[in-house]
This record gives structure tokens, sequence and C-alpha cells, in this order.
């Protein structure tokens, strides 16, 4: 029986093989996790402007509020055995993890050969952006809701102070959502509300619609929105650092806004702002906002129903008004060895495991436009 000459035989260089040993794959994973990773960062913004804890051995997380107390003065003679009131009151918040949220695709090896482009970094960061989408969406929900509600506090005697829902303009326009003037003015009244309601200064920020966002840049310099110094790269970039009243101010897609994630295009009307369809958008731009309530499986916390957000058209809030707890940060699994065989192809699977609620709805703001505060569509949870 002949052998195999090995006088020529080419020395293999495998790539994704850490130090030419163990899994020729190796390696990869690493990549498509540093990929995922990527995508899901750069696309979400509220996971560090509210409190994140890690959830370990268990299914929810408790936050504990304590209420206000008072100062009194001492009867000589009088036992100091705390107040007599027995302040201050104490309540707690749960949070439970929602059902494992999951982004996957199935790579055929055969393309990969025949595509002349690196393609699973690709699906890779756009499996991070679906998770990112649903992470930032859940959480503003969840504060939305915590700007409509009352303080967990119920002590006899001890009120303590709830949300916050500010009308943009003086009308029931809807398109004053996006009356520059107003919305600052808006801002305004959101710090001196935040103020008056024992909220700290530290870690308040604004979210609002980019064209919301736009409408400020443009202004800028009328207004006295930003440093003069930094005027020109704020108007030229898009990407200017405004703050207003110390509220920082960021732009996404996922806020709650009329009902829709995003934008919502239409004529000037009660119910739609004034903003007409540039044309092409794509089924992923102004999308309806699903229910989201216990009662829809995989849900365990209430991120309430379309209908609710009517009307909302921002957001601000400091880092308390609401909580995400994690049992699964992001992460990514690849698919290898006999199953890639059987199937020739691997699955590249983005998971996490998290939940969100709010938690002082004194520290949330609501805006809302083309209705009046508290009316249909935006009544309390």
């Amino acid at each position: 029986m002949a052998q195999q000459s090995t006088a020529h035989q080419a020395s293999l260089t495998r790539q994704g093989q850490s130090n030419s040993t163990g899994d020729v794959r190796a390696l990869y994973l690493k990549l498509f996790s540093g990929e995922m990773f990527k995508g899901f960062q750069n696309n979400a913004i509220a996971r560090d402007l509210v409190m994140k804890r890690t959830l370990k051995n268990g299914k929810s997380l408790q936050f504990i509020y304590t209420g206000h107390t008072k100062a009194e003065y001492h009867t000589p003679g009088n036992s100091i055995l705390g107040n007599s009131d027995g302040a201050p009151p104490v309540a707690e918040k749960t949070i439970t993890v929602d059902d494992l949220l999951i982004s996957s695709a199935f790579v055929y090896e055969l393309d990969e050969t025949l595509a002349h482009y690196e393609l699973r970094g690709e699906i890779s960061k756009k499996i991070g952006y679906a998770l990112a989408e649903k992470y930032d969406r859940l959480i503003f929900r969840a504060i939305a809701r915590g700007a409509r509600a009352a303080s967990p506090i119920t002590k006899s005697g001890f009120v303590e102070p709830g949300g916050t829902q500010i009308r943009v303009g003086t009308t029931d326009k809807a398109a004053n959502a996006y009356d520059s003037t107003q919305l600052i003015n808006s801002f305004y009244d959101a710090a001196a509300a935040l103020d008056e309601k024992g909220v700290s200064s530290e870690g308040r920020v604004g979210v609002l619609n980019p064209r919301q966002y736009y409408e400020l840049i443009q202004a800028v310099g009328s207004n006295g929105l930003v440093n003069r110094d930094v005027q020109g790269s704020a108007l030229q970039s898009g990407n200017g650092i405004i703050e207003i009243a110390g509220i920082k101010i960021y732009k996404s897609m996922n806020i709650p806004f009329f009902g829709k994630y995003g934008t919502k295009y239409g004529g000037d009307t009660a119910v739609i702002p004034n903003v007409a369809d540039p044309g092409n958008t794509g089924s992923f731009v102004s999308q309806t906002m699903e229910d989201a309530q216990t009662s829809v499986t995989g849900i365990n916390n209430e991120y309430g129903t379309e209908g609710e957000f009517a009307n909302s058209c921002g957001l601000i809030f400091q880092r308390e008004a609401a909580g995400v707890v994690e049992a699964i940060g992001p992460q990514v699994q690849v698919t290898s060895g006999d199953v890639s065989v059987i199937y020739q192809g691997d699955v590249i699977l983005g998971r996490l495991a998290m939940g969100a609620d709010y938690l002082n709805p004194a520290a949330a703001v609501e805006l809302i436009a083309g209705a009046a505060t508290g009316s249909s569509g935006n009544a309390a949870f």
C-alpha cells in the first residue's frame, strides 16, 4: 500500500488556533464576542443612566426606599428612643428578571466561503444592536411609568413625592414636541420640579427623539444651550453636548414617542406631530410599540401598552428613577464540533437576561404633547 509523501507537505497556519494547539476555532469565538459587545455598547445608552445591579442565585432583586424624617428638640430628662412618629418610613420595590432574551442567526459555511466580505462580524454586530434596542426600550418605558406613579412610601402622615408629567407648550398641539423654545422651557420646569422634590442634581439626563435633539442643536447660540467655545463643533457634528439647567441631553430612537418608537410622521393635529415622512424609511423606523405586560409570554415586569404612551414625547430623569437587574449580561455563543459538521454551518446566538422597573418616581419626568397632563393615554398606571 502506497504511503502519502510528506516531503513537500505544506505547513498549515490555523489562524483561529491558539498557540497552534487545541480548537482550530477558539480565537474566532473571541472575535465574534467582541463584535457583539461592540454593537451592544454602541447602541445602548439607558444601561449606564439608571441603577444597574447584577443578580446571582435568585429571580428578583429588592430595592429599599427610605422616606424623610424630621428633627426634634430634646426635652431635658426624656430618654432618646427614636422620633415619636417612628420615622423614617421604609418600603421596598422588587424587580424580577424577564425570560431569556435572544437574537440569533445561522451562518452557512458555503456562504462564508463564497462571500467576499467578513460575514460573522457583521452578523454579530446586528445581533448586538437587536439586544441593545430591546434593552433600552424596556428601561425607557419603565421610566415613563415612574413619572406617572406615586411614591411607594404609604405610611400614614408621610407623603413622599411621586413622578412628574410636563406638557410641552401651553396648547394641545402635538407639534409643540418639536418646538425648541417650548422644549427648553420644559427642561427648566423639569429641573425645578426635581429640585422641589429633593432629587439630587447629579446624574440628571434627558432623552429626546433625534428630530427634537437636532432642533435644539440648531438653536445653539440663540438660546445659550452650550458653551460658546464648543458652539462650532456642536453645530457641525450634530453631536454637541447640550445641557439645559444641568440636564445632559441624549438622543434615542427607543423612547416612547406618540405610541411609536423613535418618531411618528404626519400632519399638525392634536395627536400627530408635524413631521413629513422622508420616504423609503424601511420597516425599522417608526415602529409601533408592542404590548409588554406581565400577561405577555417572557415578560415578568410591567412595561405598559401602546395606548398608554399616546402623547409621550421625551424623558427627563435622574439615575434613581429606574433600576435594571441583569442575571446574564450581554454575551454570545457559537456552535461548533459535531453540530457544525451536521448542519455545515454555525448558529451565532446573542443572549441576555434582564428586567427593569421604575424605582424612585420623584426622579422621573415625562414630557407629553397634544394633551393635558393626566389626560387619556397618560393616566397613572
